[in-house]
C-alpha cells in the first residue's frame, strides 16, 4: 500500500487506522496519577535549585509532573550521600545483596500493572511493549541474585612456585557508579545497569532522561521497599551537558545508553579521569532473510523486529535484506502484516504499536521519510503522521528503493521506518549488512539453523538472533549484550555485566622462601636453579 503522504484523515477499512477502543483506558482521558504519589516520587530527586521542568505525556499532551532540577552542587551532594551508603553496603555479604534483589524481583512482578501504566503515559508505547520492561528487569534482578555470589567469590590462582606461592583473586567494588539512561525503555534502562552494580557492592547515582523520570523514580522506590538502604541509589535531574557532565567528573565508573555522539564525549571524559565506562550507542541494525527461510515466520518476526516500541529501540531493525528467491512472497506477507497492525496511544491492551515519544522524534522520522520520497523511494505502506490517534503517532513505514543519497540509508532513524533490499548473493548480503561503522544487533532467518548460525557469525554485531529479531538475545540475561564498532563499549548482562563494576585484586602469600636468592645461593646460581625449574614445569605442562 502506498499511503498519501501528509493525509492524516482516516479512510474507512484501512487496517492501520482503527485501533481497539478501551473505555477504561481512553487515550484522550486526563492523567489520573495521584498528586501525592507524584510528589513522593519527585521528592527523591536531589535538588536545591527551586527549579522544575514540566513533563507532558505523548499520549495526549497532558501534564504529568513538574520534576525538580539539580545543580552541579546537587550532583556533588548525591555522590557524597552515595559514598557514605556504599561504604556500609560493601561490607554486607553477597547473599544479603542477593536477597534484596530477589525481593525487588517479586515487587516488580507484583506491581507490573502500575509500572506499565507509568511507562505508557511517559513514553507513549503500546502496553504489550511496556510489559517487556518489568519482565526484563525482573529477569535481570533474578539472574544476578542467583549467580552473583559465585561470580564475585574469591578464587584461587596458580602461584609461581607450586606449593610455596598461594594466590587469591578478589573482586572489589568500584565505588559509586554513574548511570545515565534514556527515555525509550525508561524502566529497563534506568534499572538494568544499576542492579548488577549494587550486587557487586557499589552505590549508584542516576540521571534518567527528563521525559521519563517518574518511571525511573518508581524503580528506586521499589528497590528501597525491597530492602536497599536509603541513600544507596541517588537520583539527579537536569540538562545532560550540565548534570551528565558532573556525573562523569565524579563517578568511579559510568554506564550510558544513548547516541554515539554523546557516548564519544562521555568516553573522552572517562579517559581523562582514567575510569572505565560501558556505552550502548546507536545502530543501523540489519535483518537477513535467507533463501530457505520460512516466509511466514520471517515476516512475522520482521514486523516485531522493526516496529516494537514504534522502532524506538536501540536493537530495532532498520534494514531488511531478502533473498531473491523469496523476495516477492516475503514483501507481500511483510506489508500485509504491517498493514494489519493496530495503532494507538493509551494504556490499554490490544494496541500493536504505540506512539513516538516526542515532537523531536516525530520530526526526525518524518524528515527521513520526506527526504526519501523527494529522492524517489517507493513507500510500500505507511509514511504518515497520525495526529488523530495521538500527537506523535506515525504509521509503520516500509520503503523500497532506498539509495545511499537518502538520509535513512545510513543514519539511524529510531522510529517505525524500515528499508527493504533484494539480494542474489549471500556473501553480498553479509557485506551489505556489515556496511557502516555500527555493529549493535542483527537477525538471520533461515530453516537450516546451522547455516543461519554460520551466517550470523559473519555479521559484525555484538548480538545476532537466528529466527528472531532481538528478543532472544535481549532476554537471555546470562549472555553478554553490547555493540561493536561505534555501537558501544563493554557489555551488560552475563558475568561481564557484573564484573565490569569491580576491580580485580590479587593477593599472593609466599611460603618458606622468597622470590629471590636464598639458602646460600648467589645470584648466578639462583638464576640457574630458577631456569631449571621453569624447564621442568614446561615439561610437566604447568601453566
Amino acid at each position: 500500500m502506498t499511503a498519501p503522504h501528509g493525509d492524516s484523515h482516516p479512510r474507512p477499512g484501512d487496517p492501520l487506522l482503527d485501533g481497539p477502543h478501551d473505555p477504561e483506558h481512553d487515550p484522550r482521558a486526563a492523567y489520573v496519577l495521584e498528586p501525592s504519589h507524584v510528589a513522593r516520587l519527585t521528592s527523591r530527586v536531589v535538588s536545591t535549585t527551586g527549579r522544575t521542568a514540566e513533563v507532558r505525556s505523548p499520549v495526549n499532551d497532558a501534564p504529568l509532573a513538574h520534576v525538580p532540577q539539580s545543580s552541579e552542587a546537587d550532583v556533588a551532594e548525591a555522590f557524597a550521600r552515595a559514598r557514605v551508603a556504599q561504604a556500609a553496603w560493601a561490607r554486607t555479604t553477597a547473599q544479603h545483596r542477593a536477597a534484596v534483589l530477589l525481593r525487588f524481583h517479586d515487587l516488580v512482578l507484583e506491581r507490573a500493572d502500575e509500572i506499565m501504566d507509568l511507562i505508557c503515559w511517559e513514553s507513549g508505547k503500546a502496553r504489550i511493549h511496556a510489559y517487556d520492561e518489568p519482565a526484563h528487569v525482573a529477569l535481570t534482578a533474578r539472574y544476578y541474585a542467583r549467580t552473583g555470589a559465585a561470580t564475585l567469590a574469591r578464587r584461587r590462582a596458580p602461584g609461581v612456585v607450586p606449593g610455596l606461592t598461594k594466590v587469591e583473586v578478589n573482586r572489589v567494588p568500584k565505588g559509586v557508579v554513574g548511570v545515565i539512561s534514556p527515555w525509550n525503555y525508561p524502566f529497563t534502562m534506568a534499572m538494568c545497569d544499576g542492579l548488577p552494580a549494587l550486587m557487586a557492592g557499589n552505590a549508584v547515582v542516576a540521571k534518567p532522561d527528563a521525559q521519563t523520570m517518574l518511571t525511573a523514580l518508581l524503580g528506586v522506590d521499589l528497590l528501597e521497599e525491597a530492602g536497599a538502604p536509603p541513600g544507596l541509589w541517588q537520583v539527579v535531574a537536569g540538562p545532560g551537558a550540565e548534570v551528565g557532565g558532573a556525573i562523569v567528573e565524579r563517578a568511579d565508573y559510568v554506564c550510558f545508553t544513548g547516541s554515539t555522539a554523546t557516548g564519544r564525549r562521555i568516553a573522552a571524559g572517562c579517559a581523562e579521569r582514567l575510569i572505565g565506562c560501558s556505552l550502548e550507542l546507536g545502530g543501523k541494525n540489519p535483518l537477513i532473510v535467507l533463501r530457505d527461510a520460512d516466509v511466514e515466520r520471517a515476516a512475522e518476526g520482521a514486523v516485531r523486529a522493526c516496529f516494537s516500541n514504534a522502532g524506538q529501540l536501540c536493537v530495532s531493525t532498520e534494514r531488511l535484506f531478502v533473498a531473491d528467491q523469496v523476495y516477492d512472497h516475503f514483501v507481500e506477507r511483510f506489508v500485509a502484516r504491517t498493514q494489519a497492525l493496530s495503532l494507538g496511544a493509551g494504556t490499554g491492551w490490544g494496541v500493536d504499536m504505540g506512539s513516538l515519544t516526542s515532537a523531536d522524534q516525530l520530526s526526525k522520522v518524518a524528515a527521513h521519510v520526506e527526504d526519501a520520497m523527494a529522492r524517489g523511494v517507493t513507500i510500500l505502506t505507511g509514511g504518515r503522521h497520525r495526529p488523530d490517534l495521538g500527537p506523535y503517532v506515525f504509521e509503520p513505514t516500509v520503503l523500497e528503493g532506498v539509495t545511499p543519497d537518502m538520509a535513512c540509508f545510513a543514519e539511524e532513524t529510531f522510529g517505525p521506518v524500515v528499508a527493504i533490499h533484494r539480494f542474489t548473493d549471500e556473501a553480498d548480503a553479509i557485506a551489505r549488512a556489515n556496511q557502516g561503522e555500527e555493529g549493535l544487533n542483527a537477525a538471520v532467518f533461515g530453516r537450516d539453523t546451522a547455516h543461519a548460525r554460520e551466517v550470523a557469525r559473519q555479521v559484525r554485531c555484538g548480538t545476532v538472533n537466528v529466527n528472531e529479531g532481538f528478543g532472544a538475545t535481549f532476554a537471555s540475561i546470562a549472555a553478554p549484550m553490547g555493540g561493536m564498532g561505534t555501537s558501544g563499549l563493554g557489555r551488560r548482562q552475563g558475568a561481564e555485566g557484573l564484573l565490569r563494576f569491580t576491580e580485580a585484586q590479587s593477593v599472593a602469600t609466599q611460603r618458606v622462601m622468597p622470590i629471590a636468592p636464598a639458602f646460600g645461593l648467589d645470584d648466578r646460581r639462583y638464576a640457574q636453579v630458577m631456569t631449571g625449574a621453569l624447564k621442568v614445569m614446561r615439561k610437566l605442562g604447568r601453566a
